[in-house]
């Protein structure tokens, strides 16, 4: 099980050998984004119906939060009853406390930690944690091997937190929370205008803004950040409206700065890491390592799992009881909820899938969504649960964020075959399989898919196995060489809501965002009047 209460719950089954049974996260379900203060009821129950599982069949729930620490922060003394049947109202259980699994409490940095290992085709690496916090931590260090399991190396507390550090400079620019993805896009604009950035980590350390004695909080530490941000910037905040975040000089030196000191920090801590577990493999987890920029930056062999955010948590703290025995290989990011039943198509055009039609209207400029088998599991759209569309005029990147309800400043990525994409971008295996690390695009890029290229030159790439099969495949081999063999991959989803993940989910996205087309499964699917001919 995931956290509940926080962001990002999600649940998962996995059996003795580790086999990955079911997964799903809360957001996906509930529709609502992050499912924000709220468990993994409908994620577990989800599960065991896919699993055909009654709660009696499962031998341990773990949880990859120790709750009786955390409870503890917030004064409550709870006994391990009391977590019990807190678990029961969460989870909804209707059984007896006699009936009920085993509950495990596994540490946060260790379930991260355990996720983005056994997910890695790595036998031994070092394993690097770094997010807001978990339980009493917000760094950490991991020797790690098949043979012998995770072994904690170093640890750095909560205050001293670089995720803490970016939260404060999204509060600062007008970002709410868990929008450090747009903080991220926006600090490249200050980077292509060469800003120079507020050296708020000088010594390319973790550093604590606050005294490193007594009691202190998430706010406490926030607010010491945003006194610095001020002091640097002389004004208490950006005022400006988002979409013209890209035009105030204050909010893109503010933004750059969090990332350079990101870059800084996770750069360092990486070489750190490999010394410690004496491996040059590296596995990234936590909420700063879905800052693809900074893994970008780093060498070697990476590894970052598509979900290294607090939903991989859930298989972390599964993992953690019940390891994979099987030999290594990357995980599938395709585990989420399958489309369900068929939707209600009335009054919409249905067709046969017909690859060559769909590549002559993405050639037209036309923006549609490919939507089949089982969802994505993370936050990155795969192919799954992907908007579409071609990255040869830079206009598109204007019309896609209208689309999308974002700002007109917001960048995108690209999906390429593995044969075209070493023309387009700086190879970086492992971490393009998931959509997971940025890096500088080559000059052909900027010229034949210039509207998947970041103002800074540089995109996210997502390179697919041309053996993979699937509709996004399909699609870029008879795309050939148009684009460079490139096209735009984001997620399919409307403003201020998770990824699509039912057949209905999808249709309700097609009309509200008024696509051109939906790919759902072996149909095409438009509106009649709208339909065209090629």
């Amino acid at each position: 099980m995931g956290p509940g209460g926080w962001h990002d719950p999600a649940a998962c089954i996995v059996d003795e050998r580790g086999h990955v049974l079911a997964f799903a996260e809360e957001e996906r379900l509930t529709r609502s984004k992050h499912a924000l203060k709220g468990g993994a009821r409908s994620a577990a129950a989800y599960c065991l119906k896919e699993t055909g599982l009654d709660v009696q069949d499962v031998d341990i729930v773990a949880v990859g939060w120790n709750i009786p620490l955390v409870a503890r922060w917030y004064g409550l003394t709870w006994a391990i009853d009391d977590v019990v049947a807190w678990l029961h109202s969460e989870l909804n259980w209707q059984v007896s406390l006699r009936e009920a699994p085993e509950i495990r409490f596994v540490s946060h940095h260790l379930a991260h930690a355990t996720a983005a290992f056994f997910a890695s085709d790595f036998n031994e690496a070092a394993v690097l944690v770094i997010d807001g916090n978990g339980d009493d931590e917000s760094i950490s260090v991991y020797q790690a091997s098949r043979a012998t399991g995770l072994i904690r190396r170093s640890v750095w507390p909560r205050m001293f937190s670089v995720g803490w550090l970016y939260d404060a400079a999204c509060e600062f620019v007008g970002f709410d929370f868990l929008e450090a993805g747009k903080l991220m896009g926006l600090a490249a604009w200050g980077a292509a205008k060469r800003f120079e950035p507020w050296p708020l980590l000088p010594d390319a350390e973790p550093r604590s803004p606050i005294r490193p004695t007594g009691e202190y909080t998430y706010a406490d530490v926030l607010r010491a950040w945003r006194d610095e941000f001020r002091r640097y910037a002389g004004v208490d905040g950006v005022q400006r409206p988002r979409g013209e975040l890209h035009n105030d000089e204050i909010a893109l030196v503010a933004a750059l700065s969090a990332q350079v000191a990101v870059e800084t920090v996770v750069t360092s801590l990486a070489r750190q890491a490999r010394v410690e577990a004496s491996s040059a493999n590296l596995c990234l987890a936590g909420g700063v390592a879905l800052n693809c920029k900074a893994n970008g930056l780093l060498t070697g062999d990476v590894f970052v799992p598509p979900i290294p955010n607090d939903s991989g948590v859930a298989l972390g703290a599964a993992w953690h009881v019940a390891p994979p025995r099987d030999a290594p290989e990357r995980l599938s990011p395709y585990l989420g909820p399958s489309l369900g039943g068929p939707p209600d198509t009335y009054g919409l055009c249905c067709t046969p899938v017909d690859i060559e039609v769909l590549c002559a209207s993405l050639e037209a400029g036309r923006i549609g969504a490919v939507v089949t088998g089982r969802g994505e599991i993370g936050p990155r759209a795969l192919g799954h649960r992907s908007i579409i569309s071609s990255p040869a005029n830079e206009d598109m990147r204007d019309r896609l964020n209208r689309v999308k309800g974002r700002e007109s400043w917001r960048p995108f990525g690209a999906s390429a075959l593995a044969s075209r994409a070493g023309a387009l971008w700086e190879p970086r295996p492992r971490l393009t399989d998931y959509m997971i690390g940025g890096t500088p695009v080559s000059a052909r890029a900027r010229e034949v898919m210039p509207a998947a290229v970041h103002v800074d030159g540089t995109t996210r790439p997502h390179v697919v196995d041309e053996d993979e099969g699937g509709t996004l495949t399909a699609l870029l081999r008879a795309w050939g060489d148009r684009a460079g063999g490139a096209l735009i991959n984001t997620s399919f989803n409307r403003n201020a809501e998770p990824l699509v993940s039912s057949s209905d989910d999808a249709l309700a996205a097609f009309r509200g965002m008024d696509l051109d087309f939906l790919v759902l499964d072996e149909q095409i699917i438009t509106r009649g009047s709208r339909w065209w001919h090629v």
